[in-house]
């Protein structure tokens, strides 16, 4: 298994959040990619769609099945990761690298206040 990044925030349900300057980058864990198996689509989030936190924000499809993706904070979609619809398989070859999008958060530091630490994460997937 990979290290999990110290510095990451992660929902219950596989995807990480980071505070990058005033944006909440996301994507999905090693973990989540693992279950998944190969990645062959992605679909990203509408550009200025609001989300709260834990709505379904788009989609992750592999061989295997068909994933929703939730946003992990509230706030709009400011970013979506366009490379991931010529190249969905960077999640599963660098998960903590390959973001799906970005929040311009509505209260970035009492939701990310929620979700579990790195240690709290390992816990909760049973590492």
């Amino acid at each position: 298994m990979s290290d999990i990044p110290a510095e990451l925030r992660f929902a219950e349900s596989h995807e990480w959040a980071k505070k990058e300057g005033g944006l909440i980058v996301v994507g999905i864990s090693d973990h989540a990619q693992e279950a998944l198996g190969d990645v062959v689509f992605v679909e990203l989030p509408e550009i200025g769609k609001v989300f709260a936190a834990g709505d379904a924000a788009g989609v992750v499809e592999s061989v295997k099945a068909a994933s929703d993706i939730y946003s992990p904070v509230a706030g709009e979609v400011v970013e979506v990761n366009e490379r991931l619809g010529e190249s969905p398989e960077e999640l599963n070859d660098t998960p903590y690298q390959s973001w799906i999008f970005k929040v311009k958060p509505s209260n970035a530091d009492a939701d990310l206040a929620k979700l579990l630490d790195a240690a709290g994460y390992k816990a909760a997937i049973g590492e």
